[in-house]
Order: C-alpha cells, then structure tokens, then sequence
C-alpha cells in the first residue's frame, strides 16, 4: 500500500479481535491532514475499536497504525510519547474532574502534558475562548450543563495543541440546538488547522460537517469518501420531492408514464410523491406541465441526491 502524502494517520491490514468475535477485518484507511473525518456504523460495528486503536490503545493481531512524522510513518506501537503529543482524545462520555472548576480542569491536563506556565495559561483563555466557556471559568464541572461538559471535555483534549482531535460521538445525549453547537465548533477546531476524526451515527450532521467518511459494517470498511461520492457511488440519480394540495399521486404518476426515460422510478412516502431521474432539469419541466394539465396546486417542490441514511441502509443490506 502506497501512502498518500497528505495522509496523516494510515490504518494498514488492521485485523483485531476480542476472543473469538473479529471486531475489525484488515482494515486499510488514510486520513489526510486538516480533514474532517467520519467513522460511521451500526451500535457495535467497532467504531470505538478504530478510535482506540488510532491512538495505540488496542493492540491488532495484525497490522499497524501508522501517523506522519516529517516525512516518514511510523508506527503509533512504538512511539508512545509522540502519539500522547500528537493526538487529543475526547471520549463519548466527557472525562473532566466534578468538582473542579472549568479553569482548573483545563490547568490540570495542562500541567499532565508538563506545559510551561505562561504557555499553558494562554493555551487556557484561548480555548475559554474558543469553546465559549469564558463566562463559566469558575464553575464546577459538575455544575455545568451536558453539552458544556461536552465542550469542556474537548477543551481538555486540545491543551496540548495536538495535530490530530479524536471525538467518540461527541454529540451523543444532546438535544438538537446542543448538537448544532457542538458541531459548530468541531468545525471552528478543524479551520484553526487540527485534522479531527469523529466517531458517530449522525449521518446527517456528519454530511454537512465531514470533509471525507467511512462506513463500517460486519467488521470491514465497506465504503469510504466524500459525502458527495458516497452518495454518486450509490446513486447518479437525484430525487424530485414534490407535495401538492390535493395529494393525488396516482394521477400524476399515470400521467408521468409518457416521460418514463427521463422520470425512471417514483415512489410516495410521507404523503410525497419523490421521483427519481438523472436529468432533473428536463423532469422538471414536465413535473410543471403535469401538475398545470392535471390541476393540482403545489405545496412544496425541491430537487436532491438520495441522503446518506438511503446509502448507510442500502450498503449495510447488501452486506449483510
């Protein structure tokens, strides 16, 4: 396997098991630098496994992890003190001590990683900064809500300015407004420079978020890309959605018929009626011309690629 330049982390032949269950199957991934990458799979897929085997913590019964050092790889097996260096961890639930405050927290895992003090205290108000916790510097951990443990907890992960930010379902027991803002600002940690590697069944927040993404299932990688290649790869069709008042798809569908090489499937779902077609602009066209001879009013109207849930679902069918 030939490295890829960029690639800053290089899963190679990565076989590991607990007992008699194969957990993961020779993986092969790179990760490049200044990415956004995800690790998406089923609950026990071994999304987990891979982030703990990145930072050398699982030993494989084959194969190697190996991270970019200048111009070479070297093995994260054999250079322990450079991995705690290069890489920042933040686990699904946030490791922070309750009863000390945001500050000393921060101060603690800084003086774990024996930074100097006058760098330490500006690593501290610039992640304060960063995570919008300045306001609760003094709190106790255990006082804070969930979603600033979150944010505290990466904090923490980031005092020693790693290379490399690894989150295990930073998002996981939040609500929505919560989530959007954690991912705020795993996106404003990824623009100051640090290649993150997030485990999580977000599929959705994960697509808007990830530069690149893998999907694991039965112990395999059984597809890796772009969000947009992940959903060509499964698809090249978009999906017309349209909603009309009167909701009578039966005739719009009967009438669509005569256009059935540019319209190739449609199917109705949560009162919808979605189209499938490669040419969305000319099925547009008589989309508009249908609802005008069948009179039907339009509630709503857009145009999309098949979502990353349609392609998790599909993949991991196939591969069952």
């Amino acid at each position: 396997m030939t490295a890829d330049k960029t690639a800053i982390i290089i899963l190679k032949d990565f076989r590991k098991e607990f007992g008699q269950k194969l957990v993961l199957d020779k993986l092969n991934l790179e990760i490049k630098q200044g990415e956004i990458f995800g690790i998406v799979g089923m609950s026990g897929s071994g999304k987990t496994t891979i982030l703990n085997s990145i930072i050398g913590f699982y030993q494989p019964e084959e194969g190697d992890v190996l991270f970019k050092d200048g111009e070479n790889y070297k093995s994260v097996y054999k250079h322990p003190l450079h991995v705690n260096s290069l890489f920042g961890f933040a686990s699904q639930q946030a490791s922070v001590y309750p009863r000390l405050t945001v500050e000393e927290n921060l101060d603690h895992f800084g003086s774990l990683y024996n930074i100097p003090g006058k760098q330490k205290h500006e690593s501290i108000q610039q992640l304060l900064k960063l995570t919008k916790l300045e306001d609760s510097r003094t709190r106790l951990a255990v006082n804070l809500s969930g979603g600033m443990q979150k944010r505290l907890s990466i904090a923490c992960a980031l005092i020693h300015s790693p290379k490399v930010l690894i989150l295990d379902e930073p998002t996981s027991d939040l609500d929505p407004m919560l989530r959007k803002q954690t991912w705020d600002l795993i996106t404003r940690i990824n623009e100051n420079g640090t290649t993150v590697i997030i485990a999580s069944h977000f599929l959705e927040e994960l697509e808007h978020t990830c530069h690149n993404m893998a999907i694991l299932h039965n112990a395999q990688l059984v597809a890796v890309g772009s969000p947009d290649e992940l959903k060509d790869n499964f698809s090249k069709d978009y999906q017309i959605h349209l909603e009309t008042e009167q909701a009578d798809y039966k005739q719009i569908i009967a009438s669509l018929k005569a256009y059935k090489s540019i319209i190739t499937n449609s199917e109705v779902r949560d009162n919808r009626l979605i189209l499938h077609t490669s040419k969305p602009d000319a099925a547009l066209h008589y989309v508009l011309h249908t609802l005008h001879v069948t009179k039907q009013k339009l509630a709503d109207l857009y145009v999309s690629k098949p979502s990353l849930n349609e392609v998790f679902a599909s993949l991991t069918q196939e591969n069952k």
